[in-house]
């Protein structure tokens, strides 16, 4: 069994699969509270479901990309077993994850992307390291940059781990914190090897619609 938030289909808003459709899981429950935290009602709403309901309902979309959110997915023991089935039925499976836990015990044909949180998250003494030395060259990591502090920062932990040339790296902003130029010039100005991206779901539908 496993808790639920929510089961739903819409584009695929982030990451380098970024505008595809794509079926999402969301889990309820997190132990960490982001400053820019957009799914708080994640928290704590939601309803237990077997495995073989949600393998079913995914199937009913008749979509291969499938997303394993939150929340914090790893939080739950049964998610480890549905990212299996998954990945077994022959779904491209990503996992998005806060950053906090450690990734080594999820499946391999999973692609993780991991959230690396800033300064101005407020969590960022919460980070797991070993992580970013166990994501493979097919996972991706992501900083949410909401200020200055947070984008030098980052740079400094891509420095650090010599991400860039390993593994996709993601940027994105704090939305309405901070202007998307202003990320992007900063990126442009010091020739950053990472991946700008947007939260197009956001630009699609109202940046507080549900299950989009």
């Amino acid at each position: 069994m496993l808790r639920i938030n929510e089961i739903f289909y819409s584009i695929q808003g982030e990451s380098s699969r970024m505008g595809l459709p794509c079926v999402f899981v969301r889990l309820t429950a997190c132990n960490l509270r982001c400053t820019y935290c957009d799914t708080e009602y994640a928290f704590y709403e939601g309803g237990e479901q077997t495995l073989e309901n949600i393998v079913e309902e995914i199937r009913s979309y008749n979509c291969n990309l499938v997303e394993i959110t939150g929340g914090e997915p790893l939080l739950q023991e049964e998610v480890y077993e549905l990212m299996k089935r998954l990945c077994d039925a022959g779904y491209e499976v990503l996992l998005e994850t806060g950053g906090h836990i450690l990734v080594d015990r999820v499946d391999l044909r999973v692609k993780k992307i991991i959230d690396v949180k800033t300064p101005s998250s407020g969590m960022m003494k919460h980070n797991e390291e070993r992580n970013l030395d166990l994501a493979t060259s097919s996972d991706e990591i992501k900083f949410v940059i909401g200020t200055r502090e947070d984008y030098d920062w980052a740079k400094q932990i891509i420095a650090k781990h010599n991400l860039s040339e390993k593994l996709t790296v993601l940027m994105s902003v704090t939305f309405s914190e901070l202007a998307l130029q202003e990320l992007a010039e900063w990126i442009l100005h010091d020739r950053l090897k990472v991946r700008f991206q947007l939260q197009m779901h956001k630009f699609i539908w109202h940046p507080l619609t549900r299950g989009v």
